[in-house]
């Protein structure tokens, strides 16, 4: 399988944790905001940014419909999934 540059990236950020870890914990990592905290919504670095994080949730869900992922403990409402890397995603790694 192909993987975005996002979705590799977030799966060796996953695979590093060496836990179960959210992937959502490594979005900002990944693109952190290039941003004023005081910027409008509309700002267009803002929005640019709010693109990218949309893009992470993407490659999250991706990883883990080609079983790249696997969640280890579900949401709680107070917490995000938690997952660890599969022998399959290890190996995409390669």
């Amino acid at each position: 399988m192909e993987l975005s540059t996002d979705a590799r990236t977030l799966l060796g950020h996953v695979a590093k944790a060496g836990q179960p870890v959210a992937m959502s914990d490594f979005f900002h990592t990944i693109h952190p905001p290039a941003f004023d905290r005081s910027a409008p919504d509309d700002d267009p670095a803002r929005e640019s940014w709010t693109q990218l994080q949309l893009g992470l949730y993407r490659a999250s869900i991706d990883l883990h419909e080609e079983g790249l992922v696997h969640v280890v403990h579900p949401a709680t409402g107070e917490r995000p999934d938690l997952v660890v890397v599969t022998d399959a995603g290890r190996a995409t790694l390669v």
